[in-house]
């Protein structure tokens, strides 16, 4: 990754990279689901309320269930093998301290001549 963000090359595997960043967040969107739902049920004394929250709760079980197995599958999650969890953790790290000192406004931003073709007209 070189320090210009604009360049289309940077651009390479960031599909992927999103992928797995949005899969990490909405499991730990969903973790934080369950441990709120159980909390809320725990607290609450209503019969009607606890069956309703019971309900929630296995729902966001299954959901945190699924989004793991998905992430295990497209191997971006590895709860069972901790060194390879370390090294994509690590690798994410990097990343993240790489973009963070991009310089993300230069002063030119002209990128005229570095594409194959020129812009469509509208």
């Amino acid at each position: 990754m070189n320090n210009d963000y604009l360049d289309p090359i940077n651009s390479l595997h960031m599909p992927e990279l999103a992928d797995t960043t949005f899969a990490m967040d909405f499991l730990l969107r969903a973790k934080e689901g369950v441990r709120n739902i159980a909390v809320a049920l725990t607290e609450s004394a209503s019969p009607d309320v606890r069956a309703a929250l019971r309900k929630q709760l296995m729902q966001g079980i299954a959901m945190h269930q699924e989004i793991s197995d998905l992430m295990i599958e497209k191997k971006w999650f590895h709860p069972y093998e901790l060194t390879e969890q370390y090294q994509l953790d690590q690798l994410s790290a990097n990343n993240t301290i790489k973009i963070g000192k991009m310089n993300l406004f230069p002063v030119e931003t002209n990128r005229k001549g570095m594409f194959d073709r020129t812009p469509d007209e509208h």
